[in-house]
């Protein structure tokens, strides 16, 4: 079956957090090997696993040194293909991280690329003159604040590096440089891999005027993505990658791809054009977000669920028949979204099966993050032990050079935002380190981990994690789930999200309150003239429409 992702429900590992198997403190191939089983119980189908791949680790893997080598840490090549094979003897694929808009700057072709500006890999990189002035190219700022230009002073040249200047852009306008990325998919493909997670492959293309961004604040570096986002032979890329590598295997592919709109989802994901199957969207992750503000993802608003409801039900609309969905709430770069919208004190499981139950019964194909499934939450660590390279930057040009925003309203920002909150260890059981290690732990764990753990969920047969054992039943089970219609109702409603999903023979409902309020039912009642079945329920005792919803309650049911 070559669609299988579209009923298929993915699992995102974080290789250095999830499992430590030799006691160093770092997460480890052969730890997820010890896993396995743990996740064939829990039914998923797909692993991704977060790069693995030989790194100076200064963005925690993203910043790749040999894209054909297992970094030390995580083991070796030999554990890969174990790994790869174990998993396919558990009916389970695996899904690698392709991360080629950048490499390393000590991978061997920056290495030679920065000598002279005549040599083989000269032109594998983003090289740019200074100005007349000797200032830089021009204003782009990196996503990890300051510059996006580095001078070296070798070829007496700036290059670009969108994230740290540690991880140089790659020059896709280069056709070898495209062909060197070619090679290295088919080299794991070969050894088994089932497909590729892109990281930020909508950046690949650059406008190649490399203009400035019109200045509103002087001195300032700008990244809005208009200029290095969506480039102008974006496409054409992504094409001639399919043709070349992703048509040859029964494969999985999603993009990350920020700054997208669902018109341009429709472009890398209706089958018509052989792009990708999926991209990740980043617009609902951004609704609490102040757009324009100088302080990017730290400047916060207030949760609207209405807006929530506008963008994902958005997506669902503008895709459907023309394209597919990544469902995603959570991931490495994501807080736990309980912590972040909802409550993880008082109704965390509750709150934990409500989101699930919104984002499972949507048209797509379901992602988990490790964790998610027990209802991990954020962590309030004091802001020198953070160890993420985009929060240390941020507080240097915010808090301490911009003076932009106070030291408390950061803290309490990267409390709520951080993507250090998904990279905490993994909490397998109550025992010292959570069970992810016998050393010390690379990042430090959540101190909830003696409440919230793998053990104590997979004793429990009312857990969050039997919850989503049943959500990813129901996508293998329900051809509704993935075939069905998506019909969003109650759109101004600010606590109830609830959507009809389907088919010529049947017709369900999905509703959640996010929130602690308790909620009249009768609002729903007009959209159902009487209850069939319920096919999941986050309280046990609900069987049709006749009783309030409860704080966080949610549920499926087949209605008439």
């Amino acid at each position: 079956m070559r669609d299988w992702w579209k009923n298929s429900v993915v699992y995102q590992i974080y290789p250095r957090s999830f499992k430590d198997s030799n006691g160093d403190g770092f997460g480890d191939l052969r730890g997820v090997i010890e896993k396995l089983d743990y996740l064939k119980e829990l039914g998923i189908d797909v692993i991704w696993l977060s790069p693995v791949f030989d790194s100076p680790q200064d963005d925690n893997g993203y910043d790749i040194r040999d894209y054909r080598s297992i970094y030390e840490k995580f083991g070796t090549n030999e554990d890969m293909e174990e790994l790869i094979r174990q998993a396919h003897e558990r009916k389970i694929k695996v899904v690698l991280d392709l991360v080629v808009n950048h490499t390393s700057d000590e991978h061997a072709w920056f290495v030679e690329s920065r000598k002279s500006k005549d040599n083989k890999y000269s032109d594998y990189y983003i090289w740019k003159d200074p100005k007349a002035d000797g200032s830089e190219p021009n204003n782009w700022g990196s996503s990890f604040c300051g510059s996006a230009w580095e001078y070296c002073e070798e070829r007496g040249q700036y290059y670009l590096h969108f994230y740290s200047k540690k991880q140089p852009d790659l020059n896709w306008e280069n056709e070898t440089v495209r062909k060197e990325v070619y090679d290295l998919m088919k080299f794991w493909m070969e050894k088994g891999a089932d497909g590729w997670r892109m990281d930020v492959i909508a950046s690949i293309s650059k406008d190649q005027n490399f203009s400035d961004y019109e200045e509103t604040e002087p001195g300032r570096k700008y990244y809005t993505g208009k200029y290095h986002s969506n480039g102008p032979r974006l496409h054409e890329f992504i094409q001639e990658m399919n043709q070349e590598v992703l048509s040859k295997y029964n494969c999985m592919t999603v993009g990350e791809a920020p700054g997208s709109t669902p018109e341009v989802a429709r472009l890398f994901t209706d089958p018509k054009r052989k792009e990708l199957n999926m991209i990740f969207t980043f617009e609902h992750m951004n609704i609490d977000r102040i757009p324009g503000s100088v302080n990017r993802k730290w400047a916060l608003k207030p949760f609207d669920l209405r807006e929530l409801k506008r963008v994902m039900s958005n997506w669902q609309d503008k895709l459907s028949g023309q394209g597919w969905n990544a469902l995603y709430f959570e991931n490495h770069d994501q807080p736990r979204i309980i912590s972040r919208w909802g409550n993880d004190t008082t109704y965390r499981r509750e709150c934990a099966k409500a989101y699930a139950t919104v984002l499972h019964g949507m048209q797509g194909t379901p992602y988990v993050y490790q964790g998610e499934e027990i209802g991990m939450t954020n962590v309030h660590f004091p802001l020198d032990e953070y160890e993420d390279i985009e929060v240390r930057n941020a507080y240097k040009e915010l808090v301490e050079n911009g003076k932009s925003i106070s030291e408390e309203e950061f803290k309490k920002a990267v409390w709520n935002k951080s993507r250090d909150n998904a990279r905490t260890p993994m909490q397998w059981d109550d025992s010292e380190n959570a069970g992810f290690t016998t050393g010390k732990p690379w990042f430090a764990l959540s101190d909830r981990y003696r409440e919230i753990n793998v053990k104590e969920a997979l004793a429990d047969k009312d857990s969050i994690f039997y919850y989503y054992k049943k959500l990813i039943e129901m996508r293998h089970q329900e051809p509704l789930l993935t075939e069905g219609s998506y019909e969003l109702i109650l759109a101004e409603e600010e606590h109830i999200f609830a959507y009809l999903r389907k088919t010529a023979d049947e017709c369900w409902m999905v509703a959640a309150n996010l929130s602690e309020e308790t909620i009249p039912a009768e609002i729903l009642k007009s959209y159902a003239k009487g209850v069939q079945e319920v096919k999941i329920a986050n309280y046990a005792e609900r069987k049709d429409l006749t009783e309030a919803l409860r704080p966080y309650e949610a549920f499926m049911m087949k209605i008439q």
